[in-house]
């Protein structure tokens, strides 16, 4: 089965980390990708901080174009990895070995498999 991990973080605090810690948080990635192998459907993608966002919404006909993400929260989604695996559980143990879930949070929703 197919989840999409979502990866999220407060952008406030990681724009704060050192050149020493932003470098551990790249390698402890790199060392994810080599290990997680078989999990991972392709390599995961980063996104640039939530200021650069654009949300879309139509209304009435009309397409309405605000800057900034659809939500105001603490965490921002700043990434995601297609994982495949067998079930739920073993979803969430790969899912707990991304970076990121030691300082942010990372949610995992299943993948709807259109026949």
């Amino acid at each position: 089965m197919r989840y999409l991990a979502l990866i999220y973080q407060d952008d406030v605090a990681h724009a704060k980390w050192s050149q020493e810690e932003l470098a551990a948080e790249q390698n402890a990635y790199w060392a994810f990708n080599s290990e997680a192998g078989s999990f991972l459907v392709g390599n995961g993608i980063a996104l640039m901080d939530s200021n650069t966002a654009t949300t879309v919404r139509v209304r009435n006909g009309q397409t309405l174009r605000t800057q900034g993400p659809f939500a105001e929260t603490k965490e921002q989604c700043c990434g995601y990895y297609l994982l495949n695996c067998k079930d739920l559980d073993e979803a969430v143990e790969v899912a707990a070995k991304i970076p990121t879930a030691k300082n942010g949070s990372v949610e995992i929703r299943p993948i709807v498999e259109f026949s």
